[in-house]
């Protein structure tokens, strides 16, 4: 997944406005049964609460000043929809790799993508095809519709691409590397790495509470600098990533992006967080992220702006430090290489922070329904309820 930035000034003035809010009239409810909607919602609660070990907090999460805010769901990307919102990049290589970019009429055709019957999408390079000396394997490169500033991104994987050459495809998010740009070896390493790259001015803060090792004591991030291969963070888990990750049953990896900063968690299959599974995601509730870019050093809403999700593939000018056998355009040609290079994946979610404007009593409020209560508005309400009470918030 690439996220490029496509503007810098002007991108980042479109940031501030989307979190500029304004104040609205209040809303009324007429003929809404009060006890009944209560009673309902309860029950509600009740069977969230039986179910779900990691719930939000009564009062939400807080900002650093103290203003109060939910995640809540902005796009979602899963089952037969799901290439629906992505083009497909049908180009000469931007990253140099040894590969050919096909159209969607193609990639459809030839089942290089694909969403089985049960929702699950697939997306790999040609594993069939003995190639003639100088050929270039067909892969499949997409690009979101859709660019975001800021947000969570969560994104569920049954198993990624790994293995000597067939390794090369990895989600980004803008210049954020999260699975697996490694350095050096990209093909066929068995830990992921987190990894940054920027413009100058933006560092690494090593006493940033993390789980991973900053990889060769890199804190610059300025990918301007020859040789610089961004400043990167490495899980510690072998089955952060390759056969042991797919072996596992894959699992989540996930982003915050926002004013605080920009973090990234992983999580095996048995130990998803259930505030993922039940769609309110709370960061506060996964304690320490594998890697971390802090406000202080790498100003998040600068360096990081107007982006757009990216699937694609790399492979080739790696391939003589990745440690594999051979070179890489002999390994190319034979199929057998490329039966581990696919992704499966449940879903891709993203969540937009909105902050709390206010919170009304069960006994005050009532108001117990999602959407939109009265279409001359555009307020929100109900979709915040945890433990009795009522968030309201803009949309």
């Amino acid at each position: 997944m690439l996220i490029t930035p496509l503007h810098d000034s002007a991108s980042l003035l479109l940031l501030l406005l989307t979190f500029t809010f304004t104040p609205t009239h209040a809303l009324t409810f007429p003929n809404l049964n009060l006890a009944s909607a209560w009673a309902r919602r309860n029950n509600e609660l009740a069977t969230t609460a039986m179910n779900q070990t990691n719930q939000p907090t009564t009062n939400g999460t807080a900002a650093q000043n103290g203003t109060e805010f939910l995640w809540l769901s902005q796009d979602e990307y899963s089952g037969k929809t799901f290439f629906d919102r992505f083009s497909f990049f049908n180009d000469f290589d931007p990253t140099h790799g040894t590969v050919d970019y096909v159209n969607s009429t193609y990639a459809f055709a030839n089942r290089l993508a694909y969403v089985n019957d049960d929702g699950t999408i697939v997306m790999k390079g040609d594993d069939t095809t003995w190639l003639p000396e100088g050929q270039n394997r067909s892969s499949v490169r997409i690009t979101s519709v859709a660019q975001y500033n800021t947000g969570l991104f969560i994104l569920d994987l049954n198993r990624a691409p790994w293995g000597c050459v067939g390794a090369g495809q990895w989600p980004y998010t803008g210049e954020i590397d999260i699975i697996p740009k490694r350095t050096p070896g990209v093909h066929d390493n068995s830990h992921n790495q987190v990894t940054w790259h920027t413009g100058p001015g933006c560092f690494l803060t090593p006493e940033t509470n993390y789980t991973g090792t900053l990889v060769n004591n890199n804190l610059n991030c300025d990918g301007n600098i020859p040789g610089n291969a961004g400043c990167g963070i490495t899980e510690w888990s072998r089955a952060s990533y390759g056969p042991l990750f797919d072996q596992q049953g894959g699992g989540v990896f996930a982003m915050k992006w926002d004013e605080t900063g920009i973090a990234v968690w992983s999580f095996y299959r048995s130990a998803i967080p259930r505030d993922i599974v039940a769609g309110t995601p709370n960061p506060a509730n996964w304690g320490l992220p594998v890697a971390s870019l802090a406000p202080e050093t790498c100003d998040p809403l600068t360096f990081f702006v107007n982006h757009s999700i990216v699937f694609g593939d790399w492979a080739g000018n790696s391939y003589a430090s990745s440690g594999c056998p051979g070179s890489c355009t002999d390994r190319l040609r034979d199929p057998n290489n490329f039966v581990n290079a696919s992704w499966s994946i449940n879903w891709l979610k993203v969540y937009k922070k909105q902050f709390v404007l206010g919170r009304a009593s069960s006994a005050e409020s009532g108001i117990m329904r999602d959407g939109v209560a009265n279409a001359g508005f555009r307020w929100l309400v109900g979709m915040g309820v945890w433990a009795g009470v009522v968030f309201l918030y803009l949309s």
